[in-house]
């Protein structure tokens, strides 16, 4: 690969109510809480999702040629769906909207990104140049997410970040943004394009 790569948050809380216990006035019913919010990743399970989805990669780009795009696809769509969270991410990509699809809508729009994310990488893992990826470290982040820092060197020197953001599932973490050259949102992106999508 000779040229870069690529180019939500959860609102959780409760409300507590209370009401005077005696014999002649009921106790009030308790006010329906939120949905807790899940888990921080741990550091190590984040990280192993984001190195297995790069080893991955590097394997598919290394035999890109002979496998062509739809060889490639058909590797690299299983890697994506097994490490990323399509249904949160398509969720917050369309924002308010979101709750005006139905149930049939709302699964063609998870399936329709997922594809679109099998589609780009295939598209992207043509060949190998000696490129190498690197992981940095992981922090904390917000609403229970973990960031795991990473970077891709090319062949020429080059350095690329790429910041993956993970949060917890009951299948483990998964990943939900990822930041190129440390600014630039998948999410955000996404978001900005179906919104205004979707007001048309």
């Amino acid at each position: 690969v000779s040229r870069s790569f690529w180019s939500a948050s959860l609102l959780c809380g409760s409300i507590l109510c209370s009401g005077l216990a005696t014999a002649e006035v009921p106790q009030a019913p308790a006010a329906p809480t939120a949905p807790a919010a899940p888990a921080t990743p741990d550091a190590a399970a984040a990280t192993a999702v984001v190195e297995s989805l790069h080893d991955e990669m590097l394997a598919v780009m290394k035999e890109g040629k002979a496998l062509g795009f739809d060889g490639r696809l058909a590797r690299l769509q299983k890697a994506i769906e097994d490490r990323y969270d399509f249904s949160f991410m398509a969720e917050k990509s369309v924002g308010l909207a979101w709750k005006d699809l139905d149930a049939a809508q709302r699964a063609q729009l998870v399936d329709g990104m997922g594809r679109l994310a099998g589609a780009t990488y295939a598209g992207r893992m043509q060949d190998f140049s000696g490129e190498k990826f690197e992981t940095l470290g992981t922090q904390a982040a917000a609403q229970s997410t973990m960031l795991v820092r990473t970077q891709i060197l090319e062949s020429a020197g080059k350095k690329t970040s790429l910041d993956y953001r993970l949060r917890g599932t009951p299948a483990g973490p998964r990943i939900v943004d990822v930041f190129y050259d440390g600014t630039v949102s998948e999410l955000a992106m996404r978001r900005s394009e179906y919104s205004s999508l979707l007001k048309k």
